[in-house]
């Protein structure tokens, strides 16, 4: 398929001129996977398809709405009971009934649990843990570890050192606009690494009170470091908060440290939650969460009634569905076959995470111009292709089958260009993607 037009790209130069930033999600920019190239906005999304502003089609092997879209982009169930929440009111001087049933069936979900708030998104979900967690133990330090949003408790690490969360997803964050009173408020750790921990708890022992994690970001949750993560915050009167915004509802129905009998004090919920409508929630033991009554959080829009009547769809669908096994299912199979065609091609692919969740590592020091020109030529074969790929149950097998087509195709000229010697770069009709955080011009 050849680009007739790219109303997309055009707009989204536009939109860098009046919007700071271009858009509201940094993993969404056109530079994170083809500058200059990328359609950047679409018309309709259903399943795993898109069709961008000049009608072109897509189907979607890339983020997938970033993780929220497990069902696939406008699920019919989901719909429906959206549609007639709509229609029914969608906003009142009265709270939805909704969000009581919500929070019982996320309390059976986590027994371990006996109160759950609710917000929009995920990292005012996060924030909103944060602010609890600090009202229970009446300590303001934090130590985490993996990604958790935008907000100044989490920026603040980089105060002290503005390579803090290099390692920890996003490199290049700053810190501007964030109180330098929040110095030494947030430490983080390294994944696997409780000789850091230990260290941090030894070093911040009567500020520290609580601990902030991802369960798992590229791989199997590492139960035993878990475990001992959740024994030395206890030892210390550490409240232990698992961050399952991205891994809730990939391993299994609900959180995926069900799995590990490894028991936080509050789990974080989100994306997946509402399929691609928004809504966050914050589950925890009754006497933690109790601690939200000594804190002002309050929110209108935490009100209203959308995200709640999705998000029990969602649990309606996932529990009845089996959708965990089918999203492994589908990721074990592709994965497969991307190997077996990177391996024909000669090509040497390396993939890593979750099989729901296939994340590339491509070769050689032009990873990056690799990526990008895999991207660009998927783009030309109807695919929106990055290095990772959220799968979702709209991705059918007859839909996998052609993504392979057009993926064996490009692995065969990827290889062709490191064999003759080429620069990767001048094989792409733009620059480079971008790898992290970068101002935009």
């Amino acid at each position: 398929m050849t680009l007739k037009n790219n109303s997309g790209a055009k707009l989204w130069q536009q939109a860098k001129k009046i919007i700071p930033g271009g858009n509201q999600l940094l993993s969404k920019r056109a530079e994170m996977f083809l500058p200059e190239q990328w359609p950047a906005y679409y018309k309709k999304s259903k399943g795993c398809e898109v069709w961008d502003l000049d009608n072109n089609h897509y189907y979607d092997f890339s983020i997938m709405g970033i993780g929220t879209s497990s069902l696939g982009y406008a699920n019919d169930e989901i719909n429906d009971a959206v549609i007639s929440a709509i229609q029914d009111g969608s906003m009142s001087s009265l709270n939805c009934f909704e969000e009581v049933e919500l929070a019982r069936q996320l309390i059976d979900l986590h027994p371990w649990s006996g109160a759950v708030r609710f917000t929009r998104t995920g990292g005012e979900s996060c924030t909103l843990a944060i602010r609890i967690a600090r009202a229970f133990s009446k300590k303001e330090t934090v130590a985490f570890c993996g990604y958790h949003g935008w907000h100044d408790w989490y920026l603040a690490t980089n105060i002290s050192d503005s390579e803090n969360l290099d390692e920890q997803l996003l490199p290049g964050l700053k810190p501007a606009g964030v109180p330098k009173q929040l110095h030494n408020t947030a430490i983080p750790f390294k994944e696997g690494d409780i000789e850091g921990f230990k260290a941090i708890v030894e070093k911040h022992r009567d500020r520290l009170g609580v601990v902030m994690m991802e369960v798992f970001r590229h791989g199997q949750p590492n139960v035993e470091f878990l475990k001992e993560v959740k024994a030395i915050a206890r030892e210390n009167n550490i409240v232990v908060v698992f961050d399952e915004i991205s891994s809730g509802f990939r391993l299994n129905t609900g959180a995926s440290h069900l799995l590990t009998e490894v028991e936080p004090d509050i789990c974080v919920l989100g994306k997946a939650l509402g399929n691609g409508h928004p809504i966050g929630a914050i589950i925890g033991r009754s006497e933690v969460m109790d601690a939200a009554q000594q804190s002002f959080i309050s929110s209108s829009y935490w009100t209203e009634r959308v995200g709640f009547v999705a998000a029990l769809k969602t649990l309606e669908i996932f529990k009845r569905d089996n959708v965990p096994l089918k999203l492994n299912e589908i990721g074990k199979k592709l994965k497969k076959q991307i190997l077996d065609a990177s391996a024909k091609a000669g090509f040497d692919l390396k993939i890593i995470g979750i099989d729901s969740v296939p994340i590339f590592i491509f070769p050689t020091d032009q990873a990056l111009a690799l990526k990008t020109l895999f991207t660009q030529e998927m783009l030309k074969r109807g695919f929106l292709a990055s290095n990772v790929i959220y799968l979702s149950i709209a991705h059918s097998e007859e839909i996998c089958e052609k993504y392979i087509s057009a993926i064996s195709e490009v692995f065969n000229l990827l290889q062709g260009a490191l064999d003759s010697n080429q620069d990767i770069a001048s094989l792409i009709d733009g620059p480079v993607c971008h790898s992290g955080f970068q101002r935009l011009n």
